[in-house]
This record gives structure tokens, sequence and C-alpha cells, in this order.
């Protein structure tokens, strides 16, 4: 193919998406710096940047099989999985150690894929606030952010590449949340979409496996993405807040409607067919066994996950104002679902330098060498 030639259409939908964002690109002409609490955090992000190549150790050798059945907890799905091997007539039935290691393995590398996709994402909204939120600082910020993400993306893509193996696809349900948040016209959908909702998801998702991972080289990984992350999230509350304040009622609804949306509405977040398919395991065939499985436990797999990501979200949303706006419309519907007792959860726009691993490492570092 030469330089002029493009490639056909199959080519294209099998290696780019083409997103159309609706949202105008502004110029901002006050450079003044009068938003402290963002400058104490751009300063933070500056001072935080990691590097992926020196900083993070690629030659630790990494074994897939040792590093699943390692880990402190069991996988979630995998633990399903035996539950459904003890039902009469599960596909599972057969099964012994080294297929539940290689589900392990494929279900890790089911979840970093997603993480990588997601980061990328995360890359393209925060490039978008660069260019659509009103305010210098926030710009200024948006701008590290960006860097981070792309950062992000880079070491989960470079681990599922050396360390373990072929990659996952983009899970339907995630493209559709980013794709979603790209395209709307407001730039606060963005910032509430990503910095609010899927950067706590992602925190939460990071705290599960590092609290389970063992493997040195995926465990400072997600440390620090985790570092990064936790200031994005602190981000989104410093600005959103300011923000809403000056917001009519029914603006303020259709945020709090977006929320619940995107919090109470049922979505199949954790079981991918395409794993079952590397498998060699019919999806379908397996369904009546797994969800057997799942009755019987009386509880979800995930509940952990979701009270993590719950008492990362719910005080966030509660300092933006949307829980009582609107006399207290988000609040009835949360309320209804068991999520209030997370009001008063440490909020991320707050503890964020908590999360820090990055200036803990590097003071241990230099407490030791001093």
């Amino acid at each position: 193919m030469t330089t002029t030639d493009l490639p056909d259409r199959a080519e294209i939908d099998a290696t780019v998406k083409l997103i159309t964002d609706h949202a105008p690109r502004v110029f901002v002409w006050d450079y003044e710096r009068d938003r402290e609490q963002l400058v104490t955090l751009y300063n933070r992000g500056m001072a935080s940047q990691w590097n992926s190549v020196t900083d993070l150790d690629w030659d630790t050798d990494v074994d897939p099989e040792r590093l699943v059945t390692t880990a402190k907890h069991p996988n979630a799905m995998v633990e399903l999985a035996r539950d459904a091997a003890e039902i009469p007539g599960s596909p599972f039935a057969s099964w012994g150690d080294k297929e539940f290691t290689v589900l392990g393995i494929e279900a890790l590398k089911a979840q970093l894929s997603q993480f990588m996709h997601g980061e990328q994402g995360a890359m393209m909204a925060a490039a978008k606030i660069v260019e659509t939120v009103p305010w210098i600082d926030a710009r200024y910020y948006a701008a590290t952010q960006t860097m981070d993400e792309a950062r992000h993306t880079e070491v989960f893509a470079k681990y599922l590449n050396v360390k373990l193996g072929e990659a996952y696809p983009m899970s339907r349900f995630l493209e559709e949340q980013i794709v979603a948040l790209v395209e709307d016209e407001r730039w606060d959908i963005t910032y509430l979409g990503m910095q609010i909702v899927l950067e706590s998801l992602a925190l939460a998702a990071f705290g599960s496996m590092v609290r389970t991972i063992e493997e040195p080289l995926l465990n400072k990984l997600l440390r620090y993405v985790m570092s990064d992350e936790a200031r994005h999230v602190a981000f989104g509350v410093l600005s959103l807040r300011e923000y809403y304040e000056g917001l009519s009622g029914p603006e303020l609804k259709d945020r709090q409607e977006f929320l619940a949306e995107n919090t109470l509405r049922s979505r199949s977040r954790s079981v991918d067919p395409q794993i079952w398919e590397r498998m060699d395991v019919d999806f379908d065939a397996a369904v009546p066994s797994l969800m057997e499985a799942a009755s019987k436990r009386g509880k979800s797999a995930y509940a952990g996950f979701a009270k993590s990501f719950h008492s990362k979200l719910v005080p966030n949303v509660r300092k933006l104002g949307l829980l009582d706006a609107n006399d207290g419309y988000l609040r009835r519907l949360w309320g209804e679902a068991g999520l209030l007792e997370y009001e008063f959860a440490d909020d991320t726009g707050s503890d964020y330098a908590t999360y820090d691993e990055v200036a803990k490492d590097r003071a241990a570092a230099a407490t030791a060498s001093g």
C-alpha cells in the first residue's frame, strides 16, 4: 500500500472507531490563576508524574499461573464457575484445577484489557476537557491528566503484551459509556461521567486488584495508577462543585438523572462471553449453571466491589450538591437502593493525598539513601 492509499473499510473498522464530538472548542483569554485548590492540585499533579520506563521494573519475571494461584483472594468468576461445576449437567463438571487456573488467567487478561481501553477513553475525555472547559486552571490540570491517561494506557497495554498475552476487545458496556461522554455537547457531562463515575469505578477496581495481587510489577503499576486517578476524581469535584452552583433546577435534574442511570440500571459488567469462547465453553449453555450457583451463594460475588465503588461515588456527589438538589430527587432514589450508608465516607475530593503512592515511594527512597 502506498502512502496515498487508504485502508479498506474492514481494516478501518477493525482498528479504529470514529466518534463525532458535538462540544464547541473555546479559547480562554483570562489567564488569572484564581482557583487556589485547582492550582494546588495542578502542582501536585506535576510533582507526582512518574516514568513508565524507569519507575517500573519491566525485567520482572511474571508467571501467569503463579500470579493467579498465589492471589490473596480467589477470582470471583473462578469461584462462581467452581460452584457451578457441582451442578448436574454443568459444562464445568469435568474441569480440574488446570482449567480453573486457565480461567483465572483469562479473567485477569479480560479485566486488564478493560482497564487499558478505559484509560484510552479517559485520555480522550481529558483532552476534550482541555479544549472545552472555560477556566484556565482547569485546562492546565486537564492537560496533566491527559498525560496521566496516556501513561496508564501505555503500561496496561505493555503489561498485557509482554507479560500475559493477547488482550480482549473493549466491552460493549464500556464502549457505550465512553462514546456517549465524548459525543455529548455539554462539557460538564464529560467531567461528571469520567471524573466522578468512571474514575470512582476505576479506583474501586484497581484497589480490589491491589489487595489481591502479590506480583510486584503489576502491584506497583496499579498503586501508581491509583495515585493519579484519585487526583482526577478530586479535579472533577473541585471544578463541578463551582459550576453546579450556577445551574437551574431543570439543569441539575438532568445531571441527577444521568447519575441515576449510570448507577442504578442493571448491567452485566463482569461476565464477558469472549472469556468462555477462549475456554471452548458454550456461553449460552454455561449461563444456567452459573445463575444457579450465584443464586445459591445468596449474594453477589461482586458485592464487595460494589461497596467500594459506591463508598467513593456517593460522598463525592454529595459535595457536588447533586444529592439534595430538586428536593432530594437523587437522595430518594439512592436511599431506596440502599446507597446512602456511604454518604459520609471519605470523599476523594479531600483525601486524594492519601493515595499518593508515588510520593510515598520517593520519600522512602530518599530516607533509605540519606
